[in-house]
């Protein structure tokens, strides 16, 4: 059963969508108590604590539940983890939880379990995904360096072009949403073989490289894991078109930079958007910077006020699992890797 689209707090966004809802049985739920909300006890994150009926505490030995919020304190997370083993449920700020995957690995042990904000942002990221899409097809990265009217007719309409779409998380799924009314033929990749709604044709991961010659427009929205690092290198980004384009809005490691350097400035690829970038940030004077049909945006598909009301709200739904009948939201496997 899908999670419920609306709450409060989420602002213009649905705060969940598309994302299973899991009943853990009662001998797998951790055991309720104190909630720590950490590095910094924010007042909305608080809030949708005590919405569910929790308690925020300083965290301490009494602690059960955790919820963090910085991705950029790996070392400070794992220390509070490792202090505080009474933990039983911890709830992460973002989709992909590479960025504490030393930490989830290490502390793996009967009776915790993790959370993440998987498809809680999926309509902004999404959104952000058509938009490069839009710009890298009407060739937005040569109008905006222009200093002179163009006289070559460029750029390319959306409507009627195959579309692979890389993953079937909740971003993915919004995508295909949007991208209805183009009448777009949309091609799914993901690891399980299971159709998904609005594609003509799903396919696994092992099948990537069959889709990719017809594709117009690809879309990597999947997970990075150890086993979709590099997933898209050389040899992939050789059978696309070499009017093809490239989007990425998951993470900069599914995608081989260098290769990626290459084949535009090779012509074997048309353009690409980025919002993550390998390395992350993206260094200054780096290839990718000169590359006239690349587009980068800085991680900024979500930003701070779009995914504050939507992460709240996630809070609040886990925390109401926690203390009440286990069935949350975005429950993270740590053998899988998200």
């Amino acid at each position: 059963m899908s999670a419920p689209s609306t709450g409060p707090g989420a602002g213009q966004h649905r705060a969940v969508l598309a994302v299973e809802v899991e009943a853990l049985p009662a001998e797998e739920r951790p055991e309720p108590g104190p909630i720590a909300v950490l590095p910094n006890a924010e007042p909305a994150f608080v809030d949708a604590v005590e919405a569910s009926g929790g308690r925020v505490e300083p965290i301490s030995e009494r602690t059960r539940g955790l919820v963090w919020l910085d991705y950029r304190d790996p070392d400070g997370f794992a220390a509070a983890l490792e202090a505080h083993p009474s933990i039983g449920w911890v709830q992460l700020p973002f989709a992909g939880v590479d960025a504490f995957a030393r930490t989830i690995a290490a502390e793996a042990r009967p009776g915790l379990i993790w959370t993440s904000a998987k498809g809680a942002y999926a309509q902004p990221v999404a959104e952000h995904a058509l938009t490069l899409t839009l710009a890298l097809l009407r060739v937005i990265p040569t109008r905006v360096r222009a200093r002179s009217w163009g006289t070559v007719p460029e750029g390319r309409s959306l409507y009627g072009m195959d579309v692979v779409v890389i993953g079937a998380g909740g971003i993915a799924l919004e995508l295909i949403r949007l991208l209805q009314p183009f009448g777009v033929r949309i091609t799914v990749v993901r690891r399980s073989a299971h159709d998904v709604d609005g594609a003509e044709h799903t396919l696994t991961t092992d099948q990537l490289r069959g889709a990719l010659p017809t594709a117009d427009v690809v879309v990597v929205a999947a997970a990075l894991t150890g086993g979709t690092r590099r997933l898209l290198g050389a040899a992939e980004l050789a059978l696309m078109k070499p009017s093809a384009v490239l989007v990425n809005i998951a993470r900069g490691g599914l995608v081989d930079t260098d290769a990626l350097v290459q084949a535009l400035r090779d012509g074997t690829l048309a353009g690409a958007g980025l919002d993550v970038t390998d390395p992350e940030p993206l260094p200054d004077g780096h290839p990718l910077w000169d590359e006239p049909n690349c587009l980068i945006t800085p991680h900024q598909a979500d930003t701070p006020e779009m995914v504050a009301p939507l992460l709240a709200e996630r809070v609040r739904l886990n925390v109401a699992a926690f203390l009440g009948d286990g069935r949350f939201v975005g429950l993270v496997d740590p053998e899988a890797g998200y």
